[in-house]
């Protein structure tokens, strides 16, 4: 094996021990970069809520629809009110409780019947008297990370169809970028129905 001259051992040992901290130093940036959270501006975050409940499809359940030649499609005038307080009553099929049938729905796609009763679709707009306008960020938050109304221990379920066991997934960041966007659509006064459980409805004639 092939000896290097002391002097150049030195050498290349001080160059080692000069590289180290510069390649950490490096990696510390770059790892420091990476974690640091972008701030968004309240505009950002509106925007960003936006998209996410666009593409979550909230509007699929949670607005009114008007029909067309190809189907029913979201009123814009009504985004977001849930199921409408004027919707007259249907026939509920009680065979529909029995689990392992069919899950039926409304014809506007905002209310929900099956082995867990009656469903209807929530008012998601800030009025503060019928919709969430009265809710906090937290109380949003822990509502869909809990599945339960209000986020309370004691609190009802939240009934099927709402996927929240999927939302519940998602980034603190991103279920506050949702109540900053539904905080600023306009608020519409609409009541919806409370749901009807299974034994609700077996009273029903």
């Amino acid at each position: 094996m092939r000896k290097l001259p002391v002097a150049s051992a030195a050498v290349v040992l001080v160059l080692f021990s000069v590289s180290i901290p510069h390649v950490s130093c490096n990696e510390t940036a770059k790892s420091d970069t990476l974690a640091a959270p972008k701030t968004l501006s309240h505009a950002d975050l509106v925007a960003r809520g936006k998209y996410i409940v666009t593409v979550s499809g909230c509007s699929d359940c949670h607005s009114p629809k008007v029909f067309t030649p190809m189907g029913p499609v979201p009123d814009s005038s009504k985004s977001l009110s849930g199921h409408p307080a004027a919707s007259p009553s249907l026939p509920i099929d009680k065979k529909v409780l029995t689990p392992g049938g069919w899950m039926l729905m409304g014809p506007d796609v905002t209310s929900f019947v099956g082995p867990f009763g009656v469903s209807y679709a929530a008012n998601l707009t800030p009025d503060s008297t019928t919709g969430i306008g009265a809710w906090t960020e937290d109380v949003f938050v822990k509502t869909l990370r809990t599945g339960k109304h209000l986020g309370q221990d004691g609190g009802r379920p939240i009934l099927p169809p709402m996927p929240w066991q999927n939302i519940a997934r998602y980034t603190d960041e991103d279920l506050k970028a949702m109540f900053a966007y539904l905080q600023s659509i306009p608020p519409i006064s609409n009541k919806v129905p409370a749901p009807l459980s299974p034994g609700d409805i077996a009273k029903m004639k």
